[in-house]
C-alpha cells in the first residue's frame, strides 16, 4: 500500500462549537478522496459518547468496518483493535484513500428528538448540499445509502419520487451533471439493530463493491 498523508482526526471543530439549543451541526469534515468511485451517505453520526474514533461509523458496535474487513481481507476484525475496543483509524483512512471510498451524511444539521442515534428520531434541520460534494469527486460512480432516513433525505433532495428498496439501485445520471454515469444504491444498514444477518449484509455490500471497486 502506498504511503499517504492523512489526519488521525476529521473533527469539524467549528461545527461542534456552534451546535446549541438542541441543533447539532455535523461534527466531521467530509472525507472526499479525489479518486473516489463510491460515496457513502448516512443520516448523521451518533452522539460523541458512542464514538471510538474520530471518523465515519465510529460506534464500536456498528458493523460497517467489520463488513469491509470481511469483504476485502476475509477477516471481519481486520480494522478492529479488539484489545482496546476501537477501530484502527489510520488503517481505515489509508484503505479508503487507496480504494476510493468517500464518506459524509445526508444531513448537515439535525435535532435529536430522543437521546439516541435512531433514524426515526432525527429531525433534519439542514440537508447536505450533495451536489457540492459530488462536484469534488470527478470519478464518482455510485452514491450509497444504508438507512431509511438517509435514503428518504437524498430522494427528497434530488426529487426522486420512488424510494429505492434495500439491495436495489436507480440511476441518477439524468439529475446530476457529471462526467460519469452515477447510480444511487440502497444497502442494508450496518447497525446491529437492522434485522439481517452479518453474512447477508456482507454479501449485499460485496455485490455493490464488485461493480465499482474490485
Amino acid at each position: 500500500m502506498q504511503h499517504i498523508k492523512y489526519m488521525t482526526s476529521y473533527l469539524n471543530n467549528e461545527n461542534i462549537a456552534r451546535s446549541k439549543d438542541g441543533v447539532e451541526y455535523h461534527p466531521l469534515i467530509p472525507f472526499l478522496p479525489e479518486n473516489a468511485k463510491v460515496l457513502f451517505l448516512g443520516s448523521f453520526p451518533p452522539q460523541r459518547k458512542r464514538w471510538c474514533m474520530d471518523f465515519y461509523y465510529p460506534n464500536f458496535i456498528n458493523d460497517h468496518w467489520r463488513i469491509e474487513g470481511q469483504i476485502f481481507f476475509g477477516d471481519k476484525n481486520h480494522f478492529v483493535d479488539l484489545k482496546n475496543k476501537r477501530f484502527k483509524i489510520d488503517e481505515i483512512v489509508a484503505f479508503c484513500q487507496e480504494k476510493g471510498l468517500a464518506f459524509f451524511d445526508t444531513s448537515t444539521a439535525i435535532r435529536r428528538l430522543q437521546g439516541n442515534a435512531s433514524d426515526k428520531f432525527l429531525e433534519v434541520v439542514e440537508p447536505t448540499d450533495i451536489r457540492a460534494l459530488i462536484s469534488q469527486l470527478p470519478h464518482l460512480r455510485a452514491i450509497v445509502t444504508t438507512g431509511e432516513k438517509a435514503t428518504e433525505t437524498i430522494c427528497t433532495y434530488f426529487g426522486i419520487h420512488e424510494i429505492p428498496k434495500v439491495n436495489t439501485s436507480v440511476s441518477v445520471s439524468s439529475i446530476i451533471h457529471h462526467p460519469s454515469s452515477i447510480s444511487l444504491w440502497r444497502l442494508p444498514s450496518s447497525s446491529r439493530a437492522y434485522p439481517l444477518s452479518f453474512d447477508k449484509k456482507v454479501e449485499a455490500y460485496r455485490q455493490m463493491f464488485k461493480q465499482f471497486i474490485f
